[in-house]
Order: C-alpha cells, then structure tokens, then sequence
C-alpha cells in the first residue's frame, strides 16, 4: 500500500513540474513588437477610440504597443466574414482598455478571436432560429478561443450613450477566468480586504435590478459573473454617470481596474482627420506630411 501512495505522490509531482513548465513555455513564447506601429492603426485609433483620445502623449505610446503585442500574439479570424484592419485593431482595443493599467498583463488564456458577421446561436449558427448570443468565451473544446459579432464590435464603439460594449465584456470575462474561477471576483485585481465588500455590493446591486429600482442592465442580474462584465462595461463606457448614480460601485472598480475613468473621459471619439489636420501621432507635422504620407 505504501509503494501506491508512493507512486500516486510521484506522478502528482510529475504532473505539477509538466503544467508549471508548460505554463513558464507559454509565459516565453509571448512576443514583443519590433516592428513601429502603424499609421493606418493609429488613425482608426483616433478616429474610433475615445479612451485613446483621452490619453497623454506617453500613454498613447504604451496603449499603442499593447494593442500592436496582443495583435501579434492572437488570431483573429473571420467565419463567414472578411476580417478588415479596422476589426482587428478594434478587437485589440477592446483587449487592452481594461488592463491598460498592468503593462505585464497577457492574455495566456486566449490563443485566437472568431468575428462573425452578426449574432449567433448556443450551436454557433450564424442564421436559423434564436440567434441572440453576440460574444462568447469558449470553454471545453472551444477553450482558449472567444467569439464576437462583428456587429456588436463596432456598435460598441460607434454607440458611446448605451452602456454597452459586447467585447470589452468578453475581455472582462477572460480577465475574471485567469485566476481559475469565472465568478465575478478577479482575484488577480483585487484586492482581499475589498472582496467581502465587493461581493456584498454585488449582491445589492443585483437585488436593485430585480427590484426594478436600477439603471444597470438588466442582464447583470443573471449572477455574479455576468453583473461583472456588465457593470465593466458601464464603468468604460459612463463613467461619470456610474459614479453620480453607484459611488460606492464606481470606487471599488476604480480599484479594481487601477484606472480613474471619470476623470480620464474628456474628449471624444469619431473624429475624423483631414490631410491638413495635426497628425494624432504627436509630432506637431500636418497628418499629410506624417502618418498620412
């Protein structure tokens, strides 16, 4: 008996150093840009990102080669849909916005993004009957991969009244999942003495919206992993509304996020550059002479 439990032990480290040195493989094989970003992304940043526009001069240059690593290092596909540059940099965006502020963060649970042209079903169909999923993060056989709507992607970005963005939502779950737990609580981010508070703020919040008295989407009332992503997405896109209506909400996701949101939104996006407009790229040159050229 003791030669079993022996080797059960032996085969339980053996399993532990294969999953830490797999992990510490992956950790490796993230790759760095060597290459400039390009003017054709920065133009579809300032052009369709607020949080871009609103950044100084130096954060632009970091948010810049966070999109620029994630792009290299995830797939994005289409099915059933020609993926375009602007769809890449978007997906990209809403990747980086809600850990803009952690530089180590990589997203080692996600190898590849499918686009499909527009809301799918629990089977993935693109058409047929109830069609009303517009993103997923896989699971099971699918792990490792999320799928978005092409539609909801740019909506997200297009609609800044609605408290909606459909990938910033995906990406928040994602982040939820790194710390082995889908439930709500980014034990990564947070930290412990605010995860009692958090809970039973959740839980509060989620009882306003079953009681009708809550401008929160409805949809967060689902659980605690739904409400996550759902006010995630309302602290990104209304900041200042979440703090005037939810302070206490809009605090600990201030902390949880490392970001001031409400102070940072100033200055909108859908601007669009004319040749003899001052590049977005700083260098004080007309976007002919520059990043237009």
């Amino acid at each position: 008996m003791e030669n079993i439990y022996a080797l059960l032990f032996i085969v339980f480290i053996v399993v532990i150093f294969i999953y830490v040195g797999k992990k510490i493989k992956e950790r490796n094989s993230w790759k760095k840009p060597i290459k400039p970003f390009p003017a054709s992304w920065r133009k579809i940043l300032f052009e369709n990102v607020t949080f871009y526009n609103n950044l100084a001069p130096e954060e632009k240059q970091s948010f810049e080669f966070k999109v620029h690593e994630f792009l290299i290092n995830c797939r994005i596909t289409g099915v059933e849909t020609e993926v375009f540059e602007i769809d890449r940099v978007l997906v990209a965006v809403s990747a980086i916005i809600p850990i803009f502020a952690f530089p180590n963060w990589q997203y080692f649970n996600l190898k590849e993004v499918l686009l499909y042209p527009g809301l799918f079903n629990q089977e993935f169909n693109t058409d047929g009957e109830k069609r009303s999923i517009a993103g997923m993060v896989g699971t099971g056989y699918m792990e490792g991969k999320m799928i978005l709507s092409k539609q909801a992607l740019h909506h997200g970005f297009r609609n800044e009244t609605d408290k909606k963005n459909t990938a910033i939502h995906e990406f928040v779950h994602l982040i939820d999942k790194a710390d082995g737990n889908t439930d709500g609580i980014p034990a990564l981010l947070l930290e412990k003495q605010y995860t009692i508070p958090w809970i039973d703020l959740i839980q509060k919040k989620i009882a306003e919206i079953y009681e009708g008295q809550s401008d929160i989407n409805p949809y967060g009332a689902t659980n605690k992993t739904e409400f996550f992503a759902v006010i995630s997405e309302y602290f990104f896109e209304r900041p200042k509304l979440l703090k005037q209506k939810h302070p206490k909400l809009y605090s600990l996701l201030e902390d949880i996020f490392d970001q001031k949101m409400a102070e940072k939104l100033k200055k909108s996006s859908n601007n669009e550059i004319n040749r003899n407009d001052p590049c977005p790229c700083g260098s004080g040159e007309k976007y002919k002479k520059c990043c237009g050229n």
